[in-house]
């Protein structure tokens, strides 16, 4: 499909920069099976909602990915700015960096923080390999553990650009960009619809009947990417780590042969549950990576409800929520936001999607 059918409009004034206090406080756009919208809030979540659905949410735990330091070892010492993007081993990432043509392979990056101090007050990391836009590998002095606590040390959490160009990352987003449930360390970017939840709404969904499932997938910074291909079709994912646990496999399986409906907090949780189903929708225990792209005409095997943020235009998730509740809907869907003030992104208001018929 032409990249192009999924461009709309977005006024600067809808982007959140902070996110609902409380949490649960958000607004919830409801797209009913029927095609009617209704206005309500996260905290309603479980009058939607019926005794056996099975809620299902990602515990990944967003990392100190960004990193802030100086080339050293030349005559210049130019500043250079890392996001951390994927592990690689015990002491080596993926990481893209600006300006990465101020970097060579050999080079020696010095990552530290004036106002932190970490075991040695800095980080040295060597360039092992430079590739396309602006990504390298970087090869640390440290390793395993020790190298994970200086990052946390050394590192801040990476806010999409779309906040982070508005204004500068600051205490709060470090409790702010975490889910309740985060617990396992390994995303550059939040599970955001998961940034909704409070124990009142975990006790309240619970009260409805509602089980609560957790999966790890620990997204990546392809997530914020725009598609650029003219044609969807030619659009390379970024490959994500994801696990689902047999024990979690076998409970979704068995609540769905009594009818019970499988909803997903977010499209992380249903590009890996999708990724891990059979044809005929049984879950399997997952442990590996995901690249799973899901656009419009993609037949869904698992997933019956999604609780999703709303997404950029042009992205591969505006995409995947298209495929979920049709194009069409979903424009509409995005145009009544627009106009009733919805906040949107990372840090802004949700929308809960019945699967269409379309």
């Amino acid at each position: 499909m032409r990249t192009d059918l999924f461009d709309f409009e977005l006024p600067a004034t809808s982007i959140a920069l902070r996110p609902a206090s409380p949490r649960d406080a958000a607004r919830m756009l409801v797209l009913r099976p029927d095609g009617v919208l209704c206005d309500r809030t996260i905290s309603e979540l479980p009058q939607w909602l019926q005794p056996g659905d099975q809620l299902v949410v990602n515990d990944t735990k967003v990392i100190s990915a960004q990193l802030r330091g100086r080339r050293i070892g030349r005559e210049t010492e130019p500043k250079i700015e890392a996001t951390l993007i994927k592990r690689l081993d015990g002491s080596r990432w993926r990481a893209l960096v600006k300006p990465a043509k101020k970097l060579a392979p050999g080079d020696i990056v010095r990552f530290g923080n004036e106002g932190k101090v970490c075991l040695l007050g800095h980080l040295d990391a060597q360039v092992e390999a430079k590739g396309d836009e602006g990504e390298i590998t970087l090869s640390f002095s440290f390793h395993g553990p020790a190298l994970d606590q200086a990052i946390a040390d050394l590192g801040t959490p990476p806010l999409p650009p779309y906040i982070a160009s508005k204004r500068t990352p600051d205490d709060r987003d470090a409790a702010d960009y975490q889910t309740m449930f985060a617990a396992n360390e390994g995303a550059v970017a939040a599970p955001t619809a998961g940034l909704h939840f409070t124990p009142e709404l975990e006790a309240a969904l619970r009260g409805r009947g509602v089980e609560l499932h957790r999966l790890t997938l620990h997204v990546g910074a392809g997530t914020f990417l725009p598609v650029k291909v003219e044609e969807t079709s030619e659009h390379r994912m970024h490959a994500e780590w994801g696990s689902i646990s047999a024990d979690t496999a076998s409970a979704l399986n068995a609540a769905r042969a009594k009818g019970g409906r499988i909803v997903a907090v977010g499209t992380t949780s249903l590009r890996l549950l999708e990724s891990a189903a059979t044809e005929d929708g049984i879950i399997q225990p997952f442990d590996g990576e995901t690249s799973i792209f899901i656009t419009p005409g993609y037949r869904f095997r698992a997933v019956d409800i999604l609780l999703t943020n709303f997404h950029l235009p042009r992205s591969t998730l505006f995409m995947l929520v298209s495929a979920f509740s049709g194009l069409d809907t979903m424009k509409q869907a995005y145009a009544h936001a627009i106009a009733a003030g919805y906040r949107f992104y990372s840090y802004g208001d949700a929308c809960l999607l019945f699967r269409g018929q379309h």
